[in-house]
């Protein structure tokens, strides 16, 4: 008989949606959401005539540029399943913080646009899924519109992303007008009626067999005909359906749908519930597996948001159960500062709206109030445990400027803003010494996350700053016997020496060129690609 714990690991799925942007992902995470009961009418983030916007779409920029910069984490329960859905920005200046959340998911669901096919930031996330191995699915979104042959966007994920491809629902009619899918593992057809509610509510059905004369007579001769043919190509030229090949992430099975419709949403939800995994074991930093079923707690934080509730200032950080029971009020082992704290408020999200958590189990996402204790990939678990779980990535910004508070008066909501977004990971801070604490280097990947900084230092701490772009296009981390050596290093004229805010020294320059030069001419030092203890001497 199955325990009480391993029962509810077996009911949770846990999955990341990545995409280019402007694939359609917010909306097919609120379609999602309107199948799952969690909301009853579904608004799209870019409808003129209406003023909603999509439900995980929570920061005032993100309404009104129409675009998800942060991962939101929304919860609901579908048939028997406790659905945990981790949204990712699309857009490639917020790649890393996609990063992090896809190691606190358990598989993937990767979208892909049929008119577009498979498009450069999909390429990126889909091999950060595939090298950690994640089972992805494929949902070929935007059906409702003209698009390409599903073979040839077979054909593309095949030979484009290197992953074999098995089709499970195939869709009914022709391009831009399709009538349902058929699906080839219980053999039905599902015949979607059109509405005019743009996929407000939830599309009527018929569904049927190949031979029913329902479904032939609701069907044109030459679409049926197609169907049928379409269906015994895949079934003779196709791949087998391997459920282990699935989940060692060699092998996606492939939907098709509209999410702005709600044509193919509920059958590939249903579908993906049933073939995607529970909760995985997690790695720890000494190589070992922590599995899901042991009784002892433990967590990772993988995502720190300031300011989800402009009225209170809160703080929260967002981490993924790994193992164990997590209660109310309960205290843990904090690995990084090695002392045990509260986990105070918790809570789970469907966007803004907030319900305190009693329990939750391995595979949940819960939110914690913290005051500024906890940072990304801190480790918590049970005092019999003390398990520091494997680090995260961390990615060498790429571009660089000098930022101040515009109005020195406001210099303490300015200090404050610049700490609180770096420790969310929004970006990565930098001082220079002797130059005093009035102005921060910034790092960022992308432009965008700088609009970003410049909006919510602005509109969440009210303070206005004086931004001065800086030439530089590479960070290396700089290691050294003495701290004498990385002083007195030669050839800065064309770099800049700062310092991250573990002290930790960091040589910027203008190019790969230039760093070798300095390198050749400073013996002993070494440059790091990513930040490593051993770097602050």
């Amino acid at each position: 008989m199955m325990g009480a714990l391993q029962e509810q690991i077996a009911k949770r799925r846990t999955f990341a949606i990545i995409s280019h942007p402007d694939a359609g992902k917010t909306t097919l995470t609120e379609k999602l959401l309107l199948y799952g009961g969690a909301i009853h009418l579904a608004g799209s983030v870019k409808a003129r005539k209406s003023n909603k916007h999509a439900v995980s779409d929570w920061m005032e920029i993100e309404k009104q540029r129409g675009i998800s910069v942060t991962s939101s984490v929304l919860q609901f329960d579908y048939d028997g399943y406790r659905v945990n859905i981790l949204d990712t920005p699309g857009h490639q200046d917020f790649s890393e913080d996609t990063y992090r959340t896809l190691i606190a998911a358990d598989s993937a669901v990767m979208l892909i646009d049929a008119a577009k096919g498979v498009e450069p930031q999909t390429k990126k996330l889909f091999w950060v899924c595939h090298r950690r191995h994640l089972p992805i699915f494929t949902f070929i979104n935007k059906l409702d519109r003209f698009g390409r042959n599903p073979f040839d966007l077979m054909e593309e994920v095949e030979n484009v992303l290197g992953i074999k491809v098995y089709p499970i629902d195939w869709p009914i009619g022709i391009d831009g007008h399709y009538k349902g899918v058929y699906n080839r593992m219980t053999k039905k057809v599902t015949l979607f009626e059109a509405d005019n509610s743009h996929g407000a509510k939830q599309l009527k059905t018929t569904v049927g067999t190949l031979d029913d004369a329902v479904i032939k007579n609701l069907l044109e001769a030459e679409d049926y005909e197609n169907l049928v043919n379409d269906v015994e190509l895949l079934n003779g030229a196709g791949e087998e359906f391997d459920l282990q090949e699935v989940l060692a992430g060699n092998l996606t099975p492939m939907f098709f749908g509209s999410a702005m419709t709600n044509f193919g949403v509920q059958e590939f939800l249903e579908r993906f519930l049933k073939l995607s995994p529970a909760p995985q074991p997690r790695q720890l930093q000494n190589g070992e597996l922590i599995q899901p079923d042991n009784p002892a707690f433990s967590a990772f934080v993988f995502k720190i948001q300031a300011n989800m509730n402009p009225a209170h200032r809160d703080r929260i950080s967002f981490m993924r159960i790994c193992s164990g029971v997590f209660e109310k009020g309960m205290q843990v082992y904090h690995y990084e500062s090695g002392k045990p704290i509260k986990l105070a408020q918790p809570q789970q999200f469907l966007a803004q709206e907030r319900t305190i958590v009693e329990t939750a189990y391995p595979g949940d996402i819960i939110g914690v109030f913290d005051t500024g204790t906890l940072g990304i990939g801190d480790s918590l678990s049970d005092q019999s445990l003390k398990v520091k779980f494997e680090d995260f990535p961390v990615f060498p910004p790429e571009i660089f400027a000098r930022v101040q508070p515009k109005d020195s008066l406001k210099r303490k909501q300015f200090e404050k803003g610049i700490l609180q977004l770096s420790q969310e990971g929004a970006i990565q801070v930098f001082q220079q010494k002797d130059v005093g604490i009035e102005s921060f280097i910034v790092g960022v990947v992308g432009n965008l996350q700088l609009e970003v900084l410049e909006y919510r230092l602005q509109n969440e701490y009210s303070a206005q700053l004086l931004m001065t772009p800086l030439p530089y296009t590479v960070a290396r981390w700089v290691y050294a016997a003495s701290k004498e050596q990385i002083e007195a290093m030669k050839g800065l004229d064309n770099g800049m020496l700062v310092y991250d805010k573990q002290d930790r020294p960091v040589i910027l320059v203008n190019n790969e060129w230039a760093l070798n030069w300095i390198l050749e001419r400073n013996s002993g030092l070494s440059f790091l690609t990513v930040p490593s203890n051993k770097a602050k001497v």
